[in-house]
């Protein structure tokens, strides 16, 4: 039993002496790796800040097609009773302000009807474009079912909208609401499509919005994130006459092919418009009489409409109309029915008479109603 006990304390200081050894070497080689990590330090992933979605593209596209409209609204501010049988109604004007689409680069613009709707029809409007450029415009068409109307202008160089070719429109899709609201200048409001209604027999389609729409905005654009067409901004529910929160819109996909056929059947209906006034046919006497000279035959241009076809043209109140196309101008029964005969669009050849020169002004017809004056 000695023996062992002799033998085991001589056999562990060697022991004892390894285990002590071993746990140096481990610590040396902790040690050195933490003195590794610290002089090669691993590299620091930075978190890269997500992009910021801006909807200025889709904006930018959109914002030149729409429009504000100006029109002289026409009603009765009151009724007296001037006997049993007869009332006497008494007419004031006021404006009326509100916003429209350009769909097509003829000089087409959409917009509701509440928006130029005046008593008898009597229509006075004035469009100012993106740019600040402003025409009178013609009413040449509406449907009073869907509270649509089409205004016609004599312009070049307009932006139709895109409209979307996609007809679904979603709950929860972003949308934006561009017009002239409260006669501040264009400005866009961003909201969501909060509720789309479906199509049948008694309910009309329509699209509802929490994009704000305010007093000016009615006949403006609806649009997608896209900038595209998706539906005309029309009306909202509010107890205070102030937007809160509920708006509406007729879907593009009622509203412009509702405005196509309506274009067709105003084209059909009318003749195309020249846009002046003038006075007798030049003979002999009045011809030396203005001219100086004794053949100079034609209609004599006395004022032509702002921004109708002929000041499109170039026509200028002192020119002389000496022909329409192939036919000589002889009287003003000549030239009217020479123009009657063509539909607004149209693009005829008118010869001008002006300062000693004789010259051809190509002219595009427009929209309007030809009245001969006589002497």
């Amino acid at each position: 039993m000695s023996q062992l006990l002799r033998l085991i304390q001589f056999a562990g200081w060697p022991v004892v002496c390894g285990v002590l050894i071993a746990v140096v070497y481990l610590q040396y080689r902790q040690l050195e790796e933490l003195a590794r990590q610290q002089s090669n330090p691993a590299p620091i992933i930075q978190q890269v800040p997500q992009a910021v979605t801006s909807y200025a593209e889709a904006i930018r596209r959109a914002a030149p097609s729409v429009v504000s409209i100006n029109a002289t609204s026409v009603n009765v501010e009151s009724v007296e009773r001037a006997a049993e049988d007869r009332l006497n109604l008494y007419l004031g004007e006021s404006n009326s302000l509100g916003s429209g689409v350009i769909i097509d680069e003829r000089g087409f613009i959409l917009t509701n009807l509440h928006v130029v709707d005046t008593l008898f029809d009597a229509f006075d409007t004035q469009v100012t474009l993106h740019d600040g450029r402003r025409t009178p415009a013609t009413v040449v068409a509406w449907d009073k079912t869907n509270d649509l109307a089409v205004l016609h202008i004599n312009m070049d160089d307009l932006t139709p909208i895109e409209i979307s070719e996609d007809d679904s429109v979603h709950v929860g899709d972003i949308v934006f609401a561009i017009g002239y609201p409260r006669n501040i200048g264009q400005a866009v409001s961003q909201g969501i499509v909060s509720a789309v209604s479906g199509s049948d027999s008694n309910t009309l389609p329509i699209i509802q919005t929490d994009a704000a729409i305010n007093p000016g905005n009615s006949g403006g654009a609806l649009i997608n994130s896209e900038g595209q067409l998706i539906g005309i901004n029309s009306s909202i529910v509010s107890e205070s006459g102030r937007f809160e929160g509920i708006g509406f819109a007729t879907p593009a996909s009622v509203a412009v092919p509702a405005m196509e056929e309506m274009i067709v059947q105003a084209i059909e209906a009318n003749s195309g418009y020249l846009g002046v006034l003038t006075g007798e046919a030049l003979n002999e006497q009045s011809s030396e009489l203005f001219f100086g000279v004794e053949h100079i035959r034609g209609i004599l241009v006395e004022n032509v409409d702002e921004g109708g076809a002929a000041q499109r043209a170039g026509i200028q109140p002192g020119d002389v109309i000496t022909g329409v196309g192939e036919t000589l101008v002889t009287d003003a029964q000549n030239i009217m029915m020479e123009i009657r005969n063509k539909k607004p669009g149209d693009t005829i050849e008118v010869q001008i008479y002006r300062n000693g020169q004789t010259f051809t002004l190509p002219t595009t017809l427009g929209f309007g109603q030809a009245i001969i004056i006589e002497p």
